[in-house]
């Protein structure tokens, strides 16, 4: 089995490769990487030379759950942290389990036979949604993580107004008009946010029904929204998106 480390921790690392072998002697640890800054370009590039990823969620530069944003990651992953309000946010993204540490050999092993016992699921270079779907706690997300500087914050997704992207990044902004980079994309929001509460209005733009303030009809039967916090650009119902936003506005949907 290739594995790869991502872990910022020394001693972390030590002990995990050391309960690697202890489990299976063949073991192959192909890399170590201590940040994004190297761990992406080098999964954009190897990925299909690995069997299973093991990622600390805090990493020197940023949460690894924004590997998922940089990379069209398909192979397993277990994640390793100290912290258990990550549990959500790894089971939405190609987590086959979530070990705290200090890291138990048992917990570990425990992880592995729980991949082999599904290794069907992750034939070379497809997809693991299925295995994913199936491993998903229930409920739609009802807090996202947050980091500012060196410091993690909670943002109950009630407080979030609308959610936009900007070229690579996309915000949360909330009712206090603060804004927030989140580690997820719009179409992984689709996935998390509860749907009679948030809609994609376009290709950049989610918003929040209690974010309304007005719809406007203009220009070829598109929709103009006004939202609070004012956004500093338009707000535009996609043409094709008019007919499922008014059902959804009337609380047909």
């Amino acid at each position: 089995m290739n594995v790869v480390i991502i872990e910022d921790e020394p001693l972390a690392i030590d002990k995990l490769e050391r309960y690697l072998k202890q489990y299976d002697s063949s073991v192959q640890i192909l890399a170590k990487h201590a940040s994004l800054e190297t761990a992406v370009p080098w999964i954009q590039e190897r990925q299909n030379e690995v069997d299973l990823f093991f990622m600390d969620i805090q990493l020197t530069d940023g949460l690894s759950f924004e590997i998922f944003n940089k990379t069209d990651l398909k192979k397993p992953v277990i994640f390793t942290t100290a912290y258990d309000e990550f549990a959500i946010e790894a089971f939405r993204v190609n987590s086959i389990d979530y070990l705290l540490k200090p890291l138990k050999y048992l917990d570990l092993s425990r992880a592995i036979q729980k991949l082999e016992g599904l290794r069907e699921q992750f034939q070379t270079g497809n997809t693991i949604a299925p295995v994913v779907k199936q491993l998903q706690k229930g409920g739609y997300k009802d807090r996202f993580l947050v980091r500012i500087g060196n410091h993690l914050h909670s943002i109950q997704t009630e407080d979030a107004q609308y959610f936009y992207a900007e070229g690579r990044d996309v915000y949360l902004v909330t009712t206090e008009r603060k804004r927030y980079i989140i580690p997820h994309t719009l179409e992984h929001l689709e996935e998390m946010l509860a749907p009679k509460q948030f809609f994609r209005v376009n290709r950049s733009f989610y918003v929040g029904l209690k974010a309304i303030k007005d719809v406007t009809v203009f220009s070829n039967r598109r929709l103009k929204l006004a939202v609070a916090p004012k956004w500093e650009k338009e707000v535009v119902v996609s043409r094709e998106k008019v007919n499922d936003f008014k059902r959804w506005f009337e609380g047909l949907d």
